[in-house]
């Protein structure tokens, strides 16, 4: 099974890849915001579980796997592919899902409300 089959919602990592690669200033805008390694696991319908981050610290990428070689995330969320794929296309709240159990978040939990702006980057790049 194909990855964007099996975490339809993958492709709003590429979406912020690109527009992170597009523009130079963009993405340094990104990393002074940032300030972080923000990593996601997603769960999708069958269980299954995937990883990828945001190097919003140092270089401004996307990259699978939970943090870059050696690296650490200062914030990891995790949630179903479904609630992510909301998430980025606007439908979903990310307090609300936070408050309600649905997104787990560890490490700095300050962090992750400067995810934000780069997720709203995603929604109008990534058609979910």
């Amino acid at each position: 099974m194909e990855e964007k089959d099996a975490f339809p919602s993958s492709v709003a990592f590429d979406a912020i890849s690109d527009s992170l690669k597009a523009d130079d200033a963009e993405r340094k805008d990104a990393i002074k915001k940032g300030g972080a390694v923000f990593a996601f696991t997603l769960k999708n319908k069958e269980g299954a579980q995937e990883s990828w981050h945001i190097d919003l610290k140092e270089k401004g990428v996307v990259g699978k796997g939970a943090a870059p070689e050696g690296g650490k995330a200062g914030v990891t969320l995790i949630l179903s592919d479904d609630d992510f794929s909301k998430l980025i296309s606007g439908k979903a709240n990310a307090q609300k899902l936070f408050m309600s159990g649905k997104l787990k978040v560890k490490g700095d939990v300050m962090k992750a409300t400067k995810m934000e702006p780069i997720l709203k980057k995603a929604q109008t790049k990534a058609k979910l």
